[in-house]
């Protein structure tokens, strides 16, 4: 008779064969980013050799009797620049892709971290005009892509439709693009991460179920055909080394 306190073992991790391991992960990151920044490796092996030469120089004035130390840290901070760097060149690259294209603000938003909701395309036109909706601490951020002109009136529905349930709720409107007033799609998830901090967390899941009666009642929106661009999560993953 088995004892009681005997332990199963615990099943193995089965790895997703359609996902990719963390090292081709960087190199289609790194590939992706080469296309629209072709010196990106001259760039990465400069940061790598500065952040190498003033790692090594800080520790041989520490470590004057021995080259091990001066050397191994010298490496590391020179790897780690050389990510930073990377990350930031190639979020920039991914952004440079997708700019212009149906749905481009959310993938942009899909870099913010946890305590965010974005839904994609919860207003669309026939003539490609998209507006995303984001919910977070700055409360409700009506983003819109496409002809300002056209804009206009569909952000003004959808901030009435939305006031209908959730008053009391801040609701921002911002329209991506150059023109004077409008926000920059680089320059996006600043952009709403400084909008504010009127809306406490605990809030958030009463917020987000009341506005389900809003998409519950609209009719079913197509986003626009073409291409949409995928989700940067992925990339967010690869720069922090998981």
């Amino acid at each position: 008779m088995a004892s009681k306190t005997e332990k199963k073992p615990k099943a193995k991790k089965v790895k997703d064969p359609d996902k990719p391991g963390r090292i081709k992960q960087i190199r289609q990151s790194y590939t992706m980013t080469k296309k629209s920044d072709p010196k990106i490796g001259l760039i990465l092996l400069g940061t790598f050799a500065l952040g190498f030469l003033a790692g090594f120089a800080v520790m041989l004035l520490v470590f004057r009797s021995s080259l091990v130390f001066p050397i191994v840290f010298g490496v590391l901070v020179g790897l780690l620049a050389t990510l930073i760097v990377f990350g930031r060149r190639a979020q920039a690259a991914a952004l440079a892709q997708i700019e212009g294209r149906p749905g481009a603000a959310a993938a942009a938003l899909s870099m913010l971290r946890r305590g965010w909701k974005t839904d994609a395309g919860v207003a669309v036109t026939k003539q490609q005009d998209v507006v995303t909706r984001v919910v977070g601490r700055p409360g409700i951020v009506l983003i819109g892509e496409g002809n300002p002109n056209r804009l206009r009136p569909l952000l003004t529905a959808e901030r009435r439709r939305h006031e209908r349930v959730v008053r009391e709720v801040p609701i921002h409107e911002v329209v991506v693009g150059y023109e004077p007033g409008q926000v920059p799609l680089g320059k996006l998830t600043k952009h709403v991460q400084k909008l504010g901090k009127d809306l406490k967390p605990a809030q958030m899941t009463d917020v987000l179920a009341r506005i389900k009666a809003i998409d519950a009642n609209r009719s079913a929106v197509a986003m626009p055909k073409g291409p949409v661009p995928t989700s940067m999560k992925g990339m967010r993953g690869n720069m922090r080394g998981r």
